[in-house]
């Protein structure tokens, strides 16, 4: 029996509408744009997915230097010297987390729907304050765990941040479904935590490529009216 939806958050519930500056016109802006050419136009430099990093996730202050000492080992491999690095590595991380995000139009009527039956939670890889995000989206309030990957330790699709999920949730694998956009973290990393899966695939979201083949315990929702009709459908 389904007693609990488990949502990822960027791509599932809402969406970027504005970000800060490119990280190559931030070293523009610190006087060193060899460096930024060095360096790339890829303005994240987070971990990756399924990257586990326990040790920096024991407290905001930990995870927060580990951040910027990643970012000023980047940045010293693109050639910035030592007595620059404090100020652009500074720059780089606000810039980073420097945007606005939306929630979708189809998000709060579903999820409000939804928690008169279900536990409903979000697990994503976040940076530390998942819920600032949530409250910016105008969705406070509405979940009973919040778990953002900067403080369980470990990033999706690794099945521990799910199985974290669940026990503060108080539910087993089997008693949840997760929904989520992306097929690795979103649905390969449910199944191996035991969960079963919604692929959202949003047709307004740009993606390289079809979606992989359904499989045992995954289903496909176009829209979050599609994922209300598969929870209702699966509750026994």
């Amino acid at each position: 029996m389904i007693r609990g939806v488990l949502f990822d958050f960027n791509g599932t519930l809402a969406r970027l509408t504005s970000w800060g500056m490119p990280h190559q016109d931030v070293f523009v802006r610190h006087g060193l744009p060899e460096a930024g050419l060095r360096w790339g136009d890829r303005n994240d430099a987070g971990p990756a997915d399924g990257e586990v990093h326990l040790a920096p996730s024991r407290s905001r202050e930990e995870y927060h230097r580990w951040e910027l000492d990643r970012l000023s080992a980047r940045a010293r491999r693109c050639g910035v010297p030592e007595d620059r690095l404090a100020a652009l590595v500074a720059d780089l991380d606000r810039e980073t987390k420097t945007f606005t995000m939306a929630r979708y139009d189809d998000v709060l009527g579903v999820l409000t729907e939804l928690r008169r039956d279900y536990t409903i939670a979000v697990c994503s890889n976040w940076y530390w304050n998942l819920d600032e995000a949530i409250e910016q989206v105008g969705l406070a309030g509405v979940f009973e765990t919040i778990v953002p990957s900067a403080q369980a330790g470990m990033r999706k699709p690794d099945p521990r941040i799910f199985r974290h999920t669940l026990r503060l949730s108080g539910l087993q694998p089997e008693e949840a479904l997760y929904v989520g956009d992306l097929w690795v973290p979103d649905v390969e990393g449910p199944l191996a935590a035991g969960m079963r899966a919604i692929h959202l695939c949003r047709p307004d979201q740009a993606v390289a490529e079809d979606p992989p083949p359904l499989r045992p315990g995954v289903w496909r929702a176009a829209d979050m009216a599609g994922v209300a009709d598969l929870v209702g459908g699966l509750r026994c």
